[in-house]
């Protein structure tokens, strides 16, 4: 298997389409009537200001959140051969990576034991994955001792071992350093040119410029824009993507009214 392939030999499972999701707590909407369709190809990055969604609608996304109302669909013809297909077919990678109590190499043989890969094969796919990443030479070492941008770019090796067809990413250089930071939007790339769809979160204008194909711009919790990289950073077309691409901090006082 090479990277960007699926575990089995199954039809891919995008697009992804969500229709007027929402998402409550704690009595407040926080996503609201957000439709769209992720298609493979292009690389989506997800801006906005603290507090508009972009986190929450990645959890709607991947599965770890289900919506109060409306319904994320995986259209693709591999999301019918049952449960596991989209769940199989797709990664995460946090801003703050769980690490297992064990070595580099057995957090990404773990992920696929419980991933259905058989043992004979994962010892290959191990040393794929940390070579990959740069950290072959830490295979043995204990994850939880490892740097912070050494531990994001084991999160990412586990997710490369699995050749997800899509990779969801909530800012996953939001604790790093400038060479770190580099060192994770290389990785990313790498999965952009072996075909894995990445949909992904950031805080960083500059980072979003250098990776992204397309930009969503969330607003309390709603989708506000969508629109190409190029022309979302030249001519933004609503006044909240204006403000935030000129560095405006949008910070209301109040969400927005409820529409009556």
């Amino acid at each position: 298997m090479t990277a960007g392939q699926p575990l089995a030999e199954t039809a891919p499972i995008l697009p992804l389409e969500l229709d007027r999701v929402s998402f409550e707590a704690g009595g407040r909407r926080l996503i609201e009537e957000i439709t769209l369709t992720f298609e493979a190809g292009p690389r989506t990055l997800i801006l906005g200001p603290n507090g508009a969604g972009k986190s929450l609608l990645l959890r709607l996304c991947h599965g770890l959140l289900r919506p109060t109302t409306g319904r994320v669909i995986w259209r693709g013809p591999g999301a019918a051969l049952g449960p596991g297909g989209p769940t199989r077919r797709q990664a995460m990678v946090f801003q703050r990576p769980v690490m297992l109590r064990r070595s580099a190499a057995a957090n990404v043989a773990y992920a696929l034991s419980v991933n259905g890969v058989r043992w004979k094969d994962r010892r290959a796919l191990v040393g794929e994955a940390l070579e990959r990443v740069g950290l072959a030479r830490l295979a043995e070492r204990p994850a939880r001792v490892l740097s912070a941008g050494e531990q994001q770019r084991l999160a990412l090796a586990r997710a490369w071992a699995l050749q997800p067809e899509v990779l969801f990413l909530d800012e996953p250089t939001a604790n790093l350093d400038p060479a770190a930071s580099h060192a994770v939007e290389r990785i990313i790339n790498g999965f952009h040119q072996a075909g894995t769809k990445i949909v992904m979160t950031t805080h960083e204008l500059g980072q979003a410029r250098r990776l992204a194909d397309e930009v969503l711009f969330l607003h309390w919790g709603r989708l506000v824009e969508r629109s190409p990289a190029d022309s979302f950073f030249t001519q933004p077309r609503t006044p909240e993507a204006d403000a935030f691409v000129r560095g405006e901090l949008l910070w209301p006082c109040a969400p927005p009214p409820e529409e009556a």
